[in-house]
């Protein structure tokens, strides 16, 4: 979506005649890729959809305090991401799994989710990226899956460009090196 229709979208996201239709036009445009954003957090299907609803909630909740600071998607893919570490979050709470013990459970929710379709390379892939701490997982999955600008994350994350592609290196480091021992 360009910046000039984006800005539309605001602009009748804050109209209340136009709002709803714009709401829903808003979903349509961003349900796919901020899904993919978070199944790629909490992998699995479910609970990616469970957590795109209540992105959109949240989102239908405060766009009023939407300022336009920042661009309409990276504030979308700012609460989806917060969503989904919430998410998480509460996972190794309601679960009690410590922090050490959570890519072991998240491994196991990928390898028995029926929309897993991934061949044996993608799940080796998948268990390396699950050894990164949260963050480096994050961003990795941000650039090398999705392509996207370290300037666009540095907005989504709230982290500076050089923090991202630090993160970035040590995350394909330890990603090869990780694969290099499964191999």
């Amino acid at each position: 979506m360009s910046q000039e229709t984006e800005n539309k979208l605001v602009e009748r996201l804050h109209d209340p005649k136009t709002q709803q239709a714009a709401f829903s036009e808003l979903v349509k445009e961003y349900s796919e890729p901020l899904y993919w954003q978070i199944r790629k957090i909490v992998l699995s299907h479910d609970d990616a959809n469970d957590v795109l609803q209540n992105t959109f909630i949240k989102v239908w909740t405060s766009i009023e305090n939407f300022r336009g600071d920042s661009k309409l998607s990276t504030w979308l893919y700012r609460i989806a991401v917060n969503e989904g570490i919430t998410f998480l979050n509460k996972q190794r709470t309601q679960n009690n799994i410590s922090v050490d013990d959570a890519d072991s459970f998240l491994l196991g929710r990928l390898e028995s989710d029926e929309y897993f379709d991934g061949d044996e390379a993608q799940l080796k892939l998948q268990k390396a990226i699950l050894t990164l701490p949260e963050k480096q997982r994050i961003v990795f999955n941000m650039k090398y899956f999705d392509e996207m600008k370290y300037e666009d994350m540095s907005d989504i994350l709230d982290t500076s460009v050089g923090a991202l592609k630090a993160s970035y290196h040590h995350a394909v480091k330890k990603i090869e090196e990780f694969l290099s021992i499964e191999n």
